[in-house]
């Protein structure tokens, strides 16, 4: 695994920040907003996690993060039109909802493979990108968010006023 540069660094302590925040956010207020000071930090580490990201040119060329982040970017447009307009009608906050959480999956999948590629430093729990546990890592993101975005979607429709 190449070292880290020092936009690494900053990108790597941005994306930790943002996955911190959006944990928080999700679990005080069940979905991340605009409207709270952890859904602020949240959404702009996100956004300069993956801003950072298309920077980073491990291998010299584009690369699943570079498509991540890419995604990411995409994801925190179309939750933020939801959340700012009203484009999506009655679906606002559901499209809102699924775009945010869909950024912190986007988040998990790099800090997974990163984490288990680099950690423990010297003796990595994993020495290769193919490795099957990696692909179950992911396999079980997937699946978490798919039932948080589930449950998320449930409570949403319960409030008053949806």
């Amino acid at each position: 695994m190449p070292e880290i540069t020092l936009l690494g660094w900053f990108h790597t302590a941005m994306g930790i920040i943002a996955l911190v925040s959006g944990g928080l956010a999700l679990a005080a207020y069940k979905e991340i907003t605009l409207q709270t000071r952890t859904g602020q930090i949240y959404l702009a580490t996100t956004l300069i996690t993956a801003a950072t990201a298309l920077g980073i040119f491990q291998r010299g060329e584009f690369g699943p993060g570079h498509a991540l982040a890419v995604m990411t970017l995409l994801a925190l447009a179309v939750g933020t039109v939801a959340a700012t307009t009203k484009l999506f009608g009655k679906l606002s906050r559901y499209v809102q909802a699924v775009s945010y959480s869909a950024t912190l999956l986007f988040h998990c999948i790099p800090a997974v493979t990163d984490g288990l590629l680099r950690l423990p430093v010297g003796d990595p729990i994993l020495t290769s990108i193919e490795d099957p546990i990696l692909k179950m890592c992911y396999l079980g993101l997937l699946v978490l968010f798919l039932v948080g975005v589930s449950l998320q979607l449930r409570w949403i429709y319960r409030q008053p006023g949806q």
